[in-house]
């Protein structure tokens, strides 16, 4: 008999009261509250920045996370169960789950691996195809990228899970947690989820004519901004209020987890264009020609940095790409090697499944990344 730990979970229903903030993330949204309220150029660089990422990435990150959820409660369906009887297709459909934008796919194959649903060959296939938060940034600024991307990171996922399933068997030893709780439960509807959806519907209106090309800020004026700063403050407030990691409760409702898990995302992403930006513009650092410089080792740096938990430094490669100052060799070798937010539940899972699972992907990561930059040095760059 195996020893095993019990994590135990936080009592359901409970939540911060309102206006009780997390410190740090407090100090973060206060950041970004004063360069937002900076006079001049600054201040005004700052919130178009702002409005931007609500307008290009956050919007279409709530719209997603609500149909994905939203069909999950509809239509009450067991992924774990599906899984465990799916036999010769557990690997592919667990890649197809990672392969899904966002983390909630890979986090689901994670768990279903805690309960002895799936075997470890779809553990390495889901977070090998998982490209996790970054997906929804690259999906929303380059979906020509975004549709080699994604199928590509699917097929290197199948392909490795298959393999692994071959040779190891699922040696990675016992489930070390017989009860992993992802995420404590929210509990009832707040009114800022409400708030937050009803500013995402103008919001995505937005979004979906600069996609179509139109010139927003002529047909819409001021109101495009106000509804980019309102429902980035309202973001703000959700996710400094949060007592969330990153992802959701599968309990709670749809509207609240879609304003949990994109409040969390659209943080990163604005700290992502603030960087880019502020570094392009005040710092005077010529990052195109810096990268230059190095750009036989660009994929090899972008897949160790897929090899660190979480989504945020996956969305910033993103954003490194979508600025064309990386290849697309280092964004598909970052895409491969990242686990996104799935990484944290599987170490808490089975720590030693965790870290061969990472090892694993830095295998194809190598291989295609290094392919394309060789091969084809151009492409979709």
């Amino acid at each position: 008999m195996h020893a095993t730990t019990d994590i135990a979970p936080p009592q359901v229903g409970t939540r911060l009261p309102f206006g009780e903030f997390r410190p740090r993330r407090l100090a973060v949204a206060l950041v970004f509250l004063a360069l937002a309220l900076m006079p001049g150029d600054f201040g005004a660089l700052t919130r178009g920045l702002m409005v931007d990422a609500y307008t290009q990435v956050s919007v279409f990150v709530a719209a997603t996370l609500f149909l994905f959820y939203g069909a999950e409660r509809l239509f009450s369906f067991d992924i774990g169960t599906a899984l465990r009887n799916a036999k010769g297709w557990q690997v592919p459909l667990a890649a197809l789950l990672g392969a899904t934008p966002g983390c909630g796919g890979a986090v689901v194959v994670v768990a279903a691996y805690s309960s002895g649903n799936v075997g470890f060959g779809a553990v390495v296939a889901t977070l090998t195809a998982t490209m996790g938060d970054a997906a929804f940034l690259l999906i929303a600024t380059r979906p020509d990228a975004a549709l080699v991307v994604l199928p590509l990171s699917l097929a290197v996922g199948v392909l490795s899970g298959w393999i692994v399933d071959a040779v190891s068997r699922d040696s990675m030893g016992p489930v070390t947690a017989k009860h992993c709780d992802l995420a404590p439960r929210i509990g009832a509807t707040r009114p800022r989820d409400y708030l937050f959806a009803l500013i995402a519907l103008p919001g995505l209106i937005v979004g979906g004519a600069q996609l179509g090309g139109v010139d927003v800020r002529a047909v819409f004026g001021q109101s495009m901004e106000i509804v980019g700063l309102v429902g980035t403050a309202i973001g703000l407030f959700i996710w400094a209020t949060s007592k969330l990691m990153a992802m959701s409760n599968a309990d709670d409702a749809p509207v609240t987890r879609m304003a949990e898990e994109t409040a969390f995302i659209s943080v990163w992403v604005i700290g992502a264009y603030l960087a880019y930006d502020y570094l392009a513009a005040y710092a005077g650092l010529d990052l195109e020609a810096m990268f230059n410089s190095v750009a036989l080792v660009l994929p090899l740096i972008a897949i160790l940095i897929g090899f660190v938990p979480g989504c945020g430094p996956q969305v910033l490669v993103t954003t490194l790409y979508i600025n064309g100052l990386i290849p697309f060799s280092a964004l598909i070798g970052n895409a491969i090697s990242n686990d996104g937010d799935a990484l944290f539940p599987a170490i808490a899972i089975n720590p030693k499944a965790a870290v061969w699972a990472t090892a694993y992907s830095s295998v194809p990561a190598l291989i295609v990344a290094y392919g394309f930059y060789f091969l084809a040095p151009g492409f979709m760059n």
